[in-house]
């Protein structure tokens, strides 16, 4: 089977390495397309392959039209708003993602920007400290139960909310359950957000969450831009002269924001949160594994679209 990597933002040369090794022990070919130009390119040299491997790279209905012989596609990371799921159900392509493997490195970001906030982004100002302060969780998966843990250790007090989970598996974590997010967003100085962009989550935390939030209240934001309504940010920090917002995407408004908020409101250059050398490696290599358990025994354990 010909499998091919492609990435407009290469891995690191240790996570090609690693996936070359497990693609060519299994019997398989590996193919890397890496700082192409368009999606163009990726159709071109998608035609042939059996499996495809990226990372934020956008694989769409065109790209799965193109790709006469794929059977499968996983997404190297936890978020999978870039694949086309309709069409790659209706091409009969198996999507995965490859949860978890990131998680860290998304929670120990939340945590240091955080910080960074509380410190008044290291400017000489007096600052403040975040033990004894309070964090509300939005989505208890692997990343929000990381933050919890992390953010407990360091004297925190945690609640959460999760639609998914039953509050009893939130407080064995040592996590508050939150009612609703109505009292998740009043009830902390700090909300992490680890929700993914859906039709029912785009859009949906915006003035009246935030402005329900206490004085000198941050909203930590490693997930996706989509999920936050920009004008509605922008109103909540314009009434609100104590809010703070990070994020490790910057909103469309970003350049608007700044300039009426100054140190208010922070945004990194580029999606951060699975930026380390150890999260890049980790989902590389689960990737490939995942591709040769589907070739080998029809494993479809990370399956998204059922």
């Amino acid at each position: 089977m010909k499998v091919l990597l492609a990435t407009v933002k290469p891995f690191a040369p240790q996570a090609v390495g690693g996936i070359r090794e497990i693609i060519e022990s299994a019997g398989h070919t590996l193919e890397v397309l890496e700082k192409y130009d368009g999606e163009d390119a990726l159709v071109s040299a998608v035609g042939d392959a059996d499996a495809l491997i990226v990372r934020s790279d956008k694989v769409t209905s065109r790209v799965i039209s193109a790709a006469k012989n794929l059977k499968i596609v996983v997404r190297a990371g936890a978020g999978y708003d870039n694949l086309d799921l309709d069409a790659c159900t209706q091409a009969s392509v198996v999507a995965m993602n490859t949860p978890a493997q990131n998680s860290n490195a998304v929670a120990e970001l939340a945590v240091a920007m955080m910080i960074y906030m509380s410190r008044n982004q290291f400017t000489p100002t007096t600052g403040c400290e975040i033990s004894g302060k309070r964090i509300g969780i939005q989505a208890f998966g692997n990343v929000g139960r990381l933050v919890a843990a992390k953010a407990i250790s360091l004297g925190m007090k945690a609640s959460a909310v999760d639609p998914y989970l039953a509050p009893e598996r939130i407080s064995e974590c040592g996590v508050t359950p939150a009612r609703d997010l109505e009292q998740l967003y009043s009830g902390n100085d700090f909300v992490s957000i680890h929700i993914p962009a859906t039709p029912e989550t785009t859009g949906s935390i915006g003035y009246d969450l935030l402005t329900r939030m206490p004085a000198g209240a941050c909203l930590v934001n490693t997930a996706r831009k989509e999920v936050i309504d920009e004008d509605g940010l922008l109103r909540a920090l314009q009434d609100r002269p104590d809010l703070k917002y990070v994020t490790d995407i910057a909103p469309d408004n970003y350049a608007i924001l700044k300039e009426k908020f100054g140190q208010r409101v922070f945004a990194t250059p580029s999606k951060m949160g699975a930026q380390t050398k150890e999260a890049n490696v980790n989902a590389a290599l689960a990737a490939a594994r995942q591709i040769c358990g589907f070739f080998a025994s029809g494993d479809r354990k990370f399956q998204l679209n059922k």
